[in-house]
């Protein structure tokens, strides 16, 4: 199954408002490998196969974040196989950059972050008939990364890396928020996702048509913490796309139902969760 097409909600386009347009475009472009899709004064798109995953834009009198927030843990790219990942893990070390990583037992994935702090997953899924359910919940784990196999699979390939390629999705979002139980609420009764494993109370994972997770939620920057100020550097929006114009109406009017608002505007609509994070829903 496809778990980022329709009739899946999934996650899409990710914006950020930056603080040097011009090093933060070069960094996407040149170490991440993303095309640009489109440019035009303080606004950069960048992404794949002629699409845009990420949307870089430069915003007069912003300046750097001074605390903690809610908004971005990260977002997380999708490649579309294994050797993909070995080719760009190859590449980043070559660029001298810093990666974590970890195997999921659902995923394997490296950690970054660009250069103005925003955190970056970038990894491969396992075969959903490798994952393992109970009750209702999906087996994720930290566990060490085999980079050894993860390299051999892109040197058995003999491939150059050639910059992201096609097929690459935004996989999921992990977000910071300010209180679990009201997200929870939110995001399930609000935007109909489900939860499929949680993690002591400090973490939820939730997805739709089960998926091991297309949004993940924390409190690890502290409960109570206040949305990203407007003039600050971050996250400013990340997108869901839905399977059709009813399913997005139904949902906008079960969002008005728990007391959040729901603005339409041309191509996309838009709302805020309860910890103030902007959310466009396209279809």
């Amino acid at each position: 199954m496809n778990f980022h097409q329709k009739p899946v909600t999934y996650t899409d386009e990710v914006g950020l408002k930056v603080l040097n347009l011009e090093g933060m475009k070069k960094f996407y472009q040149e170490i991440l490998g993303f095309q640009v899709i489109s440019e035009e004064g303080n606004e950069v798109c960048m992404g794949t196969d002629g699409k845009s995953l990420i949307r870089l834009t430069a915003t007069e009198g912003l300046v750097p974040k001074r605390g903690r927030y809610a908004g971005l843990y990260h977002f997380a790219i999708l490649l579309p196989n294994r050797k993909e990942l070995g080719k760009i893990l190859l590449h980043l070390h070559h660029q001298g950059i810093r990666v974590g990583s970890s195997d999921h037992l659902v995923s394997e994935a490296l950690y970054l972050s660009d250069p103005e702090g925003n955190g970056i997953e970038i990894y491969r899924d396992r075969d959903p008939e490798e994952w393992s359910w109970s009750n209702g919940e999906i087996a994720m784990a930290v566990d060490p990364i085999d980079a050894e196999g993860i390299l051999r699979e892109a040197g058995l390939a003999n491939e150059s890396w050639r910059g992201m390629p096609s097929g690459t999705l935004m996989g999921h979002v992990h977000l910071h928020v300010s209180n679990l139980p009201e997200a929870r609420k939110f995001y399930t009764e609000g935007l109909g996702f489900e939860v499929v494993t949680s993690m002591g109370g400090q973490a939820l994972f939730i997805s739709d048509q089960k998926y091991h997770h297309h949004i993940g939620l924390n409190i690890w920057n502290g409960i109570g913490i206040p949305a990203l100020p407007e003039n600050e550097a971050g996250l400013d929006f990340y997108t869901l796309v839905f399977a059709d114009e009813a399913k997005r109406s139904e949902t906008a009017d079960r969002l008005r139902g728990l007391g959040a608002q729901v603005t339409e505007a041309a191509g996309h609509w838009e709302t805020q969760d309860p910890s103030g994070i902007t959310i466009r829903l396209a279809v």
